[in-house]
């Protein structure tokens, strides 16, 4: 009796690892996408050694530089106080990106264990949870936040906590509907027969298939962040002085415009950058993914 040809088990099903190489090959022949991604690694590199690259203490002041433009030994000019604005803006990268971090965290526990609870479970509890989240929405954002540092006091985790409930409904439609789309799939009747219960199913088998559009979300939210924590910061509603911040810096810079207008540049253009950065590597993510960034980004 001949034996039948085997077929390797690659060729039959691709394998995860096989699935993460192609994503990463799409990823990396973005070359937006990877400019986007390599200029946050600096970003980040640049934060986690703030205290190594900085020249001088963020917030040593010496008013007889104050508002120097640029020139050697303060390559970006000093602000109101004498204070170098190079090592505020290297400083203020670790701010900001923190208190995205941060934002993007309370949205992520509030948005998307909701969301999959009401996309797996019945008609009821999914009718209970989609009210609460659309009665958050209607709240307007601005109205939102300003409530939430106005009961908590001003500060930046206050502030994230309040960037962080208004995104909490973009996070929970996102999870809602990517649970909604994979819950009738095979494995997970297969996982339910074999009596696995509803944790287990949501955790192992629901949970990974529905990261795609969670993923790119994440990265979507994170840009949204920062330019919300700049935005509290600009106003006065987020970090207190005198630790720097982007925005905190613009906010200070807003009334020297015309006696140092170099002060509005530089950490505008980083805020402009970094939320770039951000949205360039939500494209390559959802590209790569195959997922629409349309369906991802509609409320963040």
């Amino acid at each position: 009796m001949s034996e039948l040809p085997l077929t390797p088990a690659a060729e039959v099903v691709p394998t995860e690892i096989a699935r993460r190489g192609r994503v990463l090959r799409r990823f990396v022949a973005n070359r937006t996408a990877v400019a986007g991604a390599v200029f946050l690694v600096i970003v980040v590199l640049i934060a986690v050694f703030a205290p190594l690259l900085a020249p001088f203490d963020p917030n040593k002041q010496n008013l007889l530089l104050r508002l120097k433009p640029p020139r050697h030994g303060h390559w970006l000019g000093t602000d109101e106080f004498g204070r170098d604005e190079l090592t505020r803006i290297i400083y203020g990268a670790r701010v900001s990106l923190i208190a995205a971090l941060e934002a993007v965290a309370v949205a992520t526990v509030g948005g998307i264990p909701s969301g999959m609870l009401a996309g797996f479970t019945a008609a009821r509890m999914d009718a209970v949870l989609g009210r609460l989240n659309d009665a958050l929405m209607s709240v307007p954002a601005l109205l939102m936040a300003l409530t939430v540092i106005a009961v908590l006091g001003p500060g930046l985790n206050t502030a994230m906590l309040a960037v962080g409930v208004i995104f909490i409904p973009r996070f929970f439609r996102i999870a809602r509907a990517a649970t909604q789309d994979v819950r009738h799939n095979t494995y997970v009747e297969a996982s339910r027969a074999l009596g696995c219960t509803t944790r287990r199913t949501v955790l192992y088998h629901v949970l990974p298939n529905a990261l795609t559009p969670l993923v790119v979300t994440l990265a979507i939210a994170l840009g949204a962040a920062v330019t919300a924590e700049a935005s509290l910061s600009f106003l006065g509603l987020g970090v207190k002085p005198p630790t720097p911040s982007w925005g905190s810096m613009l906010g200070a810079a807003d009334s020297n415009m015309v006696l140092a207008p170099h002060l509005v540049y530089f950490p505008g253009i980083m805020i402009a950058l970094t939320v770039l950065a951000f949205a360039m590597v939500g494209d390559g993510l959802a590209q790569a993914l195959g997922t629409s960034r349309q369906a991802v980004s509609e409320g963040v």
